[in-house]
């Protein structure tokens, strides 16, 4: 195992030095077993949504699929041997991803590696496409691993669940450090984008892949895009306030700012054992942060800290011996216009190359021994949150609206909910609020907006009707109602007809008075009984008012007959219960 593995290395390490004479781009990355394995999931769910409407797959379907993809990529499937359903979709889907994330894989590494190694000097090949496959596939012995077989105790248990921790907090370290090399790298963005806790979960995911598609660039350049339009657009150039990602405006700008302050130690810090191990200090201090010393991650962290320092000064020294040897070595990556990360092409040029030496090195590592663990939404818990696959990150929170309707038990919970009876808010009541026909908000019972909006009874006092009759003798039988006056106002009459005085209409003085001094006698008689008649009624309504609320008084009816006129002034109005003016006037304030 350990001459293949020097094998291994090797082959990659030719690809390294040679890259730049068949890819178009020198900081591609290369994906090790595990990330190719996760890259096949999610080409397989992606082709299941297009065709099935759900983007989903079954752990055995990939599985089975990746033993047919390695057998296919490394031309050692035999001729007429039956294919999987939908598996030249599969591979193209899975080809696609690799392109657009600027990465490749091992196979494709061996198949370049036959193109890039020197006529004459290597006429062998380091390692062949059958050891390549029994490595990839899981069947090659590795003694590092644990026998995943083997019956799990109390402590053998704990050990395993602190060995998938250790290999989720390693995963995140070479995956920030992997988007210092190649910005273009979407798995290290899905790994990294709310680890630690950025409240950047599924949502927000989605809205940056939508982001991404929409502007057809990756990841992590349409989250800094946006967070650069946003922190130096002007008013012109801003995004819309519609735009999907305002929502998560403070998560985004933690992670971009976050990315700078690393870019900024690359590009500072021009050696690189210094500079990786300030690296590596930064993004262990935002994973342990709020964390105790007992916490499981937080020893993780402190050990892969201590693996990847150690590691990253052994690759330094390493590369120093073989440039001062002969010159030779890994190339140094020379900045070119379009390069990713170009202004700090030139200050970290020699820690790119140690940083892309170590990624190598993680890429040719075996394949996990549980690749359920691997693949399934039990994932460890390091962003605070619930654990998520790639997979569930991918996946769009949108329920699909054709082939996957609401499960039989949420639709049967909500009729459930629209059946049972909702419990009403009991009120304040006023005293009087059983002489009303329904029960009324309190609003309605004790505020009243407009003096047109005042309470009425279901069973009012009786309407009394004053109406008072002045009329001329020529005309006794025309009056609609007779007036009701007192005893002082009867005498009164009395005595103006014993005296031969006739009361006049109101309006006739201009008509009937004229110039004679009869007439001005008797318009003087008349304006004094007049008057002394409009007091009396007055003092009537007041005492019968004086149970009404203030806003609004209650009008009589008063009916004037005279000859060739009659003048009627109505207003029914419904009387209140005694005292319940004043009450209505308490609770209004």
């Amino acid at each position: 195992m350990s001459a293949f593995a020097d094998h291994l290395k090797l082959m990659v390490k030719t690809f390294r030095r040679e890259s730049h004479r068949v890819l178009p781009s020198e900081r591609t990355t290369v994906h090790g077993a595990d990330s190719m394995l996760m890259v096949l999931q999610l080409a397989m769910a992606e082709v299941n949504k297009q065709h099935q409407g759900e983007f989903k797959v079954g752990l055995s379907d990939v599985l089975m699929a990746w033993k047919h993809l390695l057998l296919d990529k490394l031309h050692l499937l035999p001729p007429g041997a039956p294919r999987l359903e939908n598996s030249e979709l599969f591979l193209e889907a899975y080809q696609s991803f690799l392109k657009r994330s600027n990465t490749v894989d091992l196979t494709d590494v061996l198949a370049m590696n036959k193109e890039l190694r020197a006529a004459g000097s290597d006429p062998e090949e380091p390692v062949s496409a059958i050891q390549l496959f029994e490595f990839l596939s899981g069947n090659m012995e590795t003694p590092d691993l644990p026998d995943s077989s083997a019956p799990l105790t109390p402590s053998s248990q704990s050990r395993r669940c602190h060995s998938q921790i250790k290999m989720a907090v390693r995963r995140v370290f070479c995956s920030y450090l992997s988007l210092l090399v190649n910005s273009r790298n979407d798995m290290a963005l899905a790994l990294t984008l709310n680890v630690p806790c950025r409240s950047l979960e599924r949502q927000a995911f989605t809205d940056i892949k939508h982001a991404a598609r929409d502007r057809q660039t990756s990841l992590f350049l349409a989250v800094t895009s946006f967070v650069r339009a946003i922190q130096l657009g002007g008013k012109g150039y801003a995004p819309a306030e519609s735009d999907p990602l305002r929502k998560h405006i403070k998560g985004l700008s933690d992670y971009v700012q976050f990315m700078d302050n690393l870019e900024e130690i690359l590009g500072e810090i021009p050696d690189p054992s210094e500079c990786g191990a300030r690296l590596l200090a930064a993004i262990r201090a935002a994973l342990v942060k709020g964390r105790s010393t007992e916490d499981p991650t937080y020893a993780a962290a402190d050990e892969t800290t201590k693996e990847l320092k150690e590691r990253i000064v052994q690759l330094h020294q390493t590369q120093k011996q073989a440039a001062n040897v002969d010159g030779t070595g890994i190339s140094p990556a020379r900045p070119k216009a379009y390069a990713v990360n170009h202004a700090t092409a030139y200050g970290g040029r020699e820690t790119v190359k140690v940083l892309m030496a170590l990624l190598d090195e993680e890429a040719v590592a075996p394949l996990c021994g549980n690749k359920a663990d691997l693949l399934t939404e039990d994932q460890p818990v390091l962003s605070g949150a619930e654990g998520t696959c790639v997979l569930t990150l991918f996946r769009s929170p949108e329920v699909s609206t054709g082939c996957s309707p609401e499960s039989l038990r949420n639709r049967v919970q909500s009729r459930l909910n629209l059946l049972k009876p909702k419990a009403t808010q009991r009120v304040i009541r006023s005293q009087f609020a059983c002489t009303y026909n329904d029960e009324p908000p309190l609003n309605r019972v004790l505020d009243f907006p407009s003096t047109s909006q005042m309470p009425t009874c279901v069973h009012p006092a009786p309407k009394p009707t004053t109406s008072l009759t002045v009329e001329d003798g020529s005309n006794p039988d025309t009056e609609d109602t007779a007036a009701k006056p007192s005893s002082e106002s009867r005498r009164k009459e009395r005595f103006e007809v014993q005296r031969g005085v006739a009361p006049e209409q109101r309006s006739g003085n201009a008509q009937n008075g004229g110039g004679c001094p009869s007439n001005k006698r008797k318009t003087g008689i008349q304006m004094q009984s007049k008057g002394n008649k409009r007091k009396q009624l007055d003092s009537e309504q007041h005492t019968e008012s004086e149970n009404e609320p203030p806003e609004k008084k209650q009008h009589t009816r008063v009916s004037v007959k005279v000859p060739g006129k009659n003048v009627c002034k109505a207003s029914n109005k419904k009387k209140l219960i005694t005292g319940q003016g004043k009450l209505t006037s308490f609770f209004r304030v």
